[in-house]
């Protein structure tokens, strides 16, 4: 199972076992559907998705069988995952971008990490002598093509963005 990070579990709201997610998840819309099973926490706990609303920036979430606010009061500050084959998108996730290969018209590295930042995603890359790890942004001007099939991402390299010194 590969495990998609979705956000964490913030608090709870009201006595009713209702969860609030704090979340940057890109395709809220697919996953957070009725019966949906979402894993909680470093256990992976799995709990079914039972009603979903916004409430101001947080998704909230209550989960099946569960109807009294003690029975979350555990997943509070929890980190809250689903299982990437039980989604389907038009497009990737995070995940799906670690151990690519990033080139331009050399190997550049590979990616270790993807980090979201407000406005965009950020691609950690490591050197292949791994001696050094550059940030990419994940936006048009630099990423010219991502490859999932062949396991890469081609990149327009400027002045500047890749930096040997």
């Amino acid at each position: 199972m590969k495990y998609v990070y979705l956000g964490k579990i913030v608090n709870t709201h009201g006595i009713k076992g209702e969860v609030r997610i704090l979340s940057d998840f890109l395709y809220k819309d697919v996953v957070f559907q009725k019966h949906r099973k979402f894993y909680i926490g470093k256990h992976k706990i799995e709990e079914k998705m039972n009603t979903y609303r916004t409430h101001k920036q947080y998704d909230m979430v209550t989960f099946e069988g569960i109807t009294d606010i003690n029975e979350v009061l555990k997943y509070k500050g929890e980190d809250i995952y689903i299982n990437r084959a039980d989604i389907e998108i038009d497009g990737y996730v995070n995940e799906d971008l670690i151990g690519l290969e990033v080139l331009s018209d050399h190997l550049i590295g590979t990616v270790i990490q993807v980090r979201q930042m407000k406005k965009q995603r950020l691609l950690e890359v490591e050197s292949p002598n791994r001696n050094h790890v550059y940030l990419i942004p994940m936006v048009d001007a630099f990423v010219k093509k991502v490859d999932l099939d062949n396991n890469k991402i081609i990149i327009e390299e400027i002045e500047g963005l890749i930096d040997e010194d």
